[in-house]
């Protein structure tokens, strides 16, 4: 059976799927697993299939989510199946694998470009207050980006900034231009207006991830007054909408408490967001504060708590960089996802600015064939502990020994550093998560050898 032919059929099976539940959603899903077991190999996804039956049968949180995927508006709902599942992830992915295995290095699931280093804030040790309007990728340029990233199976898009939606018409115009990829906006919410959602239902490929730093006092302190509320409003504007949305959320020493309460998480799932994104404060740039660091212990109450949540609310959420057994490590370097700056320089990671290519001198292909990606691509994982994934925050001589001998630069908006300037804010902080870290992964590859 040739590969084309047997991709046509799971997306014929997968679209017959799609028609089965939406016509009856609540009777149907309870019927599906049964429907899978039928067709699929006795040892195809066993544990993965296993679990997603208990969530089913159980009729807990889990099944909750996938209940209000049929409360969305069903022309977006319709999309998100396509571009998500059948393009970028099954389609996608096989056209992923096999061009990186002919050619021998990563080619990315996902990629994150900046449209702009424009922001509507003005956020307390951003760069953007002060480098905010000089840079800009055009239509043409991220036009180019996508068709690239499409001829390597790539079909899912998560823009960054600066503040993607100063560029709203621009953002639209190219969800039309590419209605087979689905789009992800990392955004501080503020720019968020009815008008807009109103584009959201007319193009459909397009998700907010809104930004969020806790309550009302933690998140204004340091957004600026207001902030929270019109977040706040924007949430409420895409829940009545039935337009998709999710959170995300950068923990620090400071607010990893309140960020990951359970009073916190019930607020976000009643607003409505389907998805929350954790991420880990990292020290990048000349403002950056160490101190704001977890320690090993805030880390593992983070890692602690998003467990627990997962076993009962109806919200998926990622923890990074506690997720990293489940992902085999670094994501970055194109393995998963690379990263373009408003420059066009193209990084392998958000929090890694560095680079020895730019997307207005070189494809996405001798980007990913140039000397720092091939370095991730050689070294990865960075550590046989995957509790200790990234190669600055648990691994800096990784970094620079990286960053060193491929002679990327920094990239850097506004003061560039060097690899050792970055990584010796982290060293300390390597040093002191092994312990936990050794701890969590006995841990893991305990309870795996039981199931």
């Amino acid at each position: 059976m040739s590969k084309s032919f047997k991709e046509s059929l799971q997306t014929f099976a997968l679209n017959q799927v799609y028609k089965y539940l939406e016509g009856n959603p609540e009777e149907n899903i309870p019927k599906l697993m049964a429907w899978v077991d039928r067709l699929a190999p006795d040892d195809y996804y066993a544990e993965a299939r296993d679990a997603v039956r208990k969530a089913i049968d159980e009729k807990g949180n889990w099944y909750q989510l996938i209940l209000k995927l049929y409360d969305l508006d069903p022309g977006v709902r319709k999309a998100a199946f396509q571009n998500f599942l059948i393009n970028a992830t099954l389609s996608g992915t096989a056209t992923q694998q096999e061009i990186a295995k002919r050619e021998n290095c990563n080619v990315p699931w996902a990629m994150l470009v900046d449209p702009t280093s424009a922001c509507n804030l003005h956020c307390t040790g951003c760069w953007a207050a002060e480098y905010g309007n000089r840079l800009n990728l055009s239509v043409e340029d991220l036009d180019s980006i996508i068709k690239q990233g499409n001829e390597l199976g790539t079909y899912m898009y998560l823009y960054t900034g600066g503040e993607p939606l100063v560029r709203k018409k621009d953002l639209m115009k190219i969800c039309e231009m590419h209605s087979d990829c689905e789009f992800v906006s990392f955004t501080n919410g503020t720019l968020i207006d009815e008008d807009f959602c109103q584009e959201l239902l007319r193009v459909k490929n397009f998700v907010p991830a809104i930004s969020l730093e806790g309550f009302e006092e933690a998140n204004d302190s340091r957004r600026g007054k207001g902030t929270y509320q019109k977040v706040h409003h924007a949430m409420e504007l895409l829940k009545k909408n039935k337009l998709p949305f999710g959170l995300s959320i950068c923990y620090t020493s400071a607010n990893y408490d309140v960020v990951t309460s359970e009073e916190f998480m019930d607020y976000i799932i009643d607003s409505g967001a389907l998805f929350v994104w954790f991420f880990h404060y990292m020290p990048v740039g000349a403002d950056a504060v160490p101190d704001l660091l977890p320690t090993p212990e805030q880390r593992l109450t983070v890692c602690n708590r998003i467990r627990e949540y997962r076993k009962t609310k109806a919200i998926f959420s990622i923890d990074f960089q506690n997720d990293g057994p489940h992902v085999g490590g670094c994501i970055a370097g194109g393995r998963c996802y690379l990263h373009i700056n408003a420059k066009g320089d193209v990084e392998p990671c958000a929090f890694i600015h560095y680079s020895d290519s730019n997307i207005h001198e070189v494809s996405l292909m001798q980007a990913l064939k140039n000397p720092l990606f091939m370095a991730y691509h050689d070294n990865q994982p960075f550590n046989e502990n995957l509790f200790q994934p990234c190669p600055m925050l648990e691994n800096p001589s990784k970094l620079r020994m990286m960053v060193n001998a491929s002679g990327a630069n920094s990239t850097d908006y506004q003061n560039p550093e060097s690899a050792d300037q970055l990584c010796c804010k982290t060293d300390d902080y390597a040093r002191n998560w092994q312990p936990a870290a050794d701890e969590l992964w006995a841990e893991y590859q305990a309870a795996n050898k039981k199931n």
